[in-house]
């Protein structure tokens, strides 16, 4: 059973920056993809970012690009997001999540949270104008 835990949400104005993290415990880290997620209360999560097995590749959706960067440390279990030009529409409760198939499209793979097999508990980020 793999585990999840995320640290780092906060309170920030805009502009600032938070990182985030995600540590991995129970299962070999370095053979999944890793994604981090968003969500609003009573709205759908929402694709933020995800990371190849090897960190090679990174995928942003669109409102994040040249903000947010993606990227893991497979030695340490870890996945981070660090988020920078924080807006206040960036303000949900941040997940991430762990997906171990190995999918025929990756991209397309990695923004569906219905293809991710493990989830962490969730970080408020807050961000005021």
């Amino acid at each position: 059973q793999v585990q999840l835990v995320e640290s780092g949400g906060g309170l920030v104005q805009a502009g600032g920056s938070l990182r985030l993290s995600c540590v991995a415990s129970g299962g070999t880290f370095w053979s999944s993809i890793m994604g981090w997620f968003r969500q609003l209360p009573g709205k759908e999560r929402l694709f933020v970012a995800a990371i190849s097995r090897s960190g090679s590749r990174q995928y942003y959706t669109e409102s994040v690009k040249g903000r947010f960067a993606i990227s893991r440390d497979n030695t340490k279990n870890t996945v981070y997001l660090q988020m920078n030009s924080l807006k206040p529409e960036d303000t949900a409760v941040y997940y991430c999540a762990a997906g171990f198939g190995i999918p025929t499209a990756e991209a397309m793979a990695a923004r569906n949270p219905d293809w991710y097999d493990y989830w962490g508990q969730g970080t408020q980020v807050t961000v005021s104008s």
